[in-house]
């Protein structure tokens, strides 16, 4: 199993560790992304937005919501949907809820505290599950990607969003 250790902590879960990095980050998080990968990281979420849009989902759930940029844009995108994000880091999700406070989305996109290992929903829930540079952070990538299917409707969409460690030159280079 890939792991990875925020603080290199060994008396700490990596799930503790990750919720503590984020929390400590969470004011800067969105400069920080959006600085780091060029804007980039923007044009991935619409453009993986669209291929959650292509199956008209009703009920979406975005796991690892963050600061809720992914649920903003489906919010943007899709019209007539309920989006529920989810998270472990309670700042990160104030910044979120400032944000949809801010685009008046309130009424579609809910955050809540939560444990992508442990989903507080029923079996087949949602239309469309999907997450955005979150997976990596699971501490048990089979148990999270387990708990995405359980709560995903059958003909449900499943979208991941996320970085890999570049092989070939000349991006190779720059890892």
């Amino acid at each position: 199993m890939l792991t990875v250790t925020p603080y290199n902590t060994p008396t700490e879960s990596k799930k503790g560790q990750v919720e503590r990095m984020f929390d400590k980050i969470a004011p800067f998080y969105d400069f920080l992304n959006h600085f780091l990968s060029l804007g980039i990281d923007i044009w991935w979420r619409k453009k993986a937005i669209r291929y959650v849009k292509a199956n008209h989902p009703n009920r979406i759930l975005d796991i690892a919501t963050g600061t809720a940029d992914l649920a903003l844009e489906a919010a943007k995108t899709i019209q007539n949907c309920s989006i529920v994000g989810v998270d472990i880091s309670e700042k990160m999700l104030e910044i979120g809820k400032e944000k949809i406070k801010k685009d008046n989305f309130q009424n579609r996109i809910s955050l809540e505290i939560g444990d992508s290992e442990q989903l507080q929903f029923k079996d087949a829930t949602y239309d469309a599950v999907m997450s955005a540079f979150g997976v990596r952070n699971f501490e048990n990538l089979e148990k999270g990607l387990s708990e995405m299917y359980r709560v995903l409707a059958p003909n449900g969409t499943l979208m991941i969003l996320e970085f890999s460690k570049p092989k070939t030159f000349p991006l190779k280079q720059l890892f």
